[in-house]
Formats: structure tokens, C-alpha cells, sequence
């Protein structure tokens, strides 16, 4: 297969002299574009870059190209990670990874909530708020909560002072979301307990994979401690594959995945980070239809558990999107056995 790449790298959008510090956080670092193209040409395909939308639309005309596989996050505003899809829709072009609605539904965290709630999902309260006044009738949800962006991805504008327990932290944390971000703040229930992420695959018949748990701090006893922007690349924060929990608790997880993967309409990949409350209770935080595919995250982890590699798991994803848009797949696809232990990752490793 031709295979393009569409991707935002950080170095193509230097944070501004007034922008916040996290401005490209979710943009990619070229390592990982090295290892999917590498991961593609072990499976025996033609495989040349595009880069981000600007590079797509002065291109679109005159590409020799059967597949896009995207990662493109897009450039500002909360339907930014849906311009690349939209552009391949226009003019037919078949491309790896969720449509532009989906992207734009799950980026906007607010909504994505909603559509949980709706089908019936467990996900913790919230309300958004433009503005820090009246908070006594616009908080109805009670203490503590956590303020978030409403449609970042990354941990941006997550900080220590994300987790207000009163109205002078809660309003402190209101304005500086909506000031420094230009966007309404989405304010949390804050759920104590145990953090986990699962990624799932497929289409029609779409499959959870091993869960993953995260460690803080060396303990997996999360308490109040929670995803800072400043915590995602730091030797505090730690990944481990499979979780040791309960099967029941592995098999309540999984299925939640599934089911939050189907109602928001993600293709060929995603993946569903869960808080589990110190009662058991699971709750949704969000999901993510264009997961990070660095090495150094979930998608090299749990590969390792089921005895297979990043790259065939990557070369999975293209075969997905290509069973799906009617192409012909890879044929022999790698096979494993599974691993007999605990895989633990750390994020800056």
C-alpha cells in the first residue's frame, strides 16, 4: 500500500511569546513519526510524509496515495482535530483513524459527557462554566472537583491548583481556564481512588486490550494526586500492563471501554482513561480517538503482554481501516504468545 502520514509535530507550532507554556503539548516529537513509518515499512508498505493540515491542503490534488494513516491533532479551536478527516472527506480520500465528527464530539469533553450519560455510562458530575460568577448556584455538584480545559487533550492546564475544595479555589481556577485558554473551564466531580487506560481496536467487532493501570509516586493508591501537565513526562508517573486487579473488575473496565468506544462512533482505534472510586465505583474521564503512538506510551506497552510488537499492533490499526474502506489488507500478520508477567513503562523512559 501507498501509505501517507498526516501528523502536527511541535517544533511546526512554536509556543508564543503569550501563549501558556503547554500551547503544542498534544503535538508529536518527531521520534514518534519515525517509529510509525517504520512500524508501516515493516509491513511491507510505501510510506512518505505530509505533516500537518497546511501541508494536506496544498497537497490534496496531487497525492499518489491509497490510505492516509492520521494523527494530525490540528491547530487551535475545539474542532481543530477534525480539519484533516473533514479535508480527506471532501475529496475521498481514505484515511486510518475516527471521522471528523467523532474527533470533534470526543475533543469537547463537555459533550463527550453527555453522550455518556446518555447511553447510560458512568462518568463523574460536572458542569461548565464561561465565567466565575454565582458560583453557589452554578456549582451543583458540591466538593471537592477538579477544574479542567474543556476541549485540550495532554493534561493542559492541569496543575497542582486544578483540585479546589472552595469557592475562592474554584473561582481562582474558573478564570484562569477561561482567561489563559478562551474556553469555558469544565468543572469535575473528583473522583479518589485508582487510574487506568484501555486501548481499543477495531470496527464492527472491536475488541478491548489489556488494561493498563497508573502508578504515582510509586503507588498505584492514587488518593488526591492526579495527571498534571507537569507529571506527563515526569519519573513520578509510571504505567504498568496487566493491571492487577480482580478479572471481574478487568472484565467491568473492558466492557465500559467498548461501550464508550461504540457510542461516540470511533473507528480502528482509541483509547478510554477510567477513575475507580475507593468503593469500586468506575467512572469515564474521557476518550481519545487519537491516542499518543510514541513508543514510550500504552501502545508499546500492552502489546508486550499479548506477545506481540508496536509494530504489528500499528500495521493492526492499518488493517482495520483498510478491511473498513474496502482495501486489501497485510496478510501474516505477526503472532505472540502472551507474556507471562507484569509489563511496567514509564513515561519518560
Amino acid at each position: 500500500m501507498k501509505i501517507r502520514l498526516t501528523y502536527d509535530l511541535r517544533g511546526d507550532w512554536p509556543v508564543g511569546e503569550h501563549d501558556p507554556k503547554d500551547k503544542n503539548a498534544e503535538f508529536d516529537k518527531p521520534e514518534t513519526i519515525d517509529s510509525i513509518q517504520g512500524a508501516l515499512e515493516s509491513g511491507g508498505h510505501q510510506v512518505k510524509r505530509i505533516g500537518n493540515a497546511r501541508n494536506l491542503l496544498e497537497q490534496i490534488r496531487d497525492l499518489d496515495v491509497d490510505i492516509i494513516f492520521n494523527i494530525c491533532e490540528g491547530y487551535d479551536g475545539r474542532c481543530r482535530e477534525s480539519q484533516v478527516p473533514i479535508l480527506l472527506d471532501m475529496h475521498r480520500i481514505p484515511y486510518v483513524g475516527s471521522d471528523g465528527l467523532t474527533l470533534g464530539v470526543t475533543l469537547d469533553k463537555g459533550l463527550a459527557k453527555k453522550i455518556f450519560i446518555a447511553e447510560g455510562l458512568p462518568t463523574p458530575k460536572f458542569f461548565l462554566a464561561t465565567n466565575s460568577d454565582n458560583l453557589d448556584k452554578q456549582n451543583t455538584i458540591g466538593f471537592p472537583v477538579i477544574v479542567k480545559t474543556t476541549y485540550e487533550g495532554t493534561s493542559k492546564g492541569l496543575t497542582e491548583n486544578s483540585l479546589v475544595r472552595d469557592n475562592a479555589g474554584l473561582k481562582r481556577q474558573i478564570d484562569f481556564i477561561t482567561k489563559t485558554y478562551d474556553q469555558p473551564a469544565l468543572v469535575e466531580q473528583f473522583i479518589r481512588g485508582t487510574e487506568f487506560t484501555i486501548a481499543v481496536m477495531g470496527n464492527e467487532k472491536c475488541e478491548a486490550m489489556p488494561v493498563v493501570q497508573i502508578s504515582m509516586f510509586g503507588s498505584v493508591e492514587l488518593g488526591d494526586n492526579f495527571y498534571t501537565f507537569e507529571m506527563v513526562c515526569s519519573d513520578n508517573l509510571r504505567y504498568a500492563c496487566p493491571a492487577k486487579i480482580s478479572p471481574e473488575m478487568t472484565k467491568t473496565l473492558q466492557d465500559l471501554a467498548v461501550r464508550a468506544y461504540k457510542a461516540v462512533g470511533c473507528r480502528d482505534f482509541g483509547r478510554v482513561d477510567f477513575r475507580v472510586d475507593e468503593e469500586g465505583n468506575p467512572y469515564i474521564l474521557e476518550i481519545n480517538p487519537l491516542p499518543c503512538l510514541d513508543k514510550k506510551d500504552i501502545f508499546d506497552l500492552f502489546p508486550r503482554v499479548q506477545g506481540t510488537t508496536y509494530e504489528a499492533t500499528v500495521n493492526k490499526i492499518l488493517d482495520f481501516a483498510l478491511a473498513r474502506c474496502g482495501l486489501s489488507g497485510r496478510k501474516g500478520a505477526e503472532k505472540g504468545k502472551p507474556s507471562s508477567g507484569q509489563v511496567s513503562l514509564s513515561s519518560k523512559s
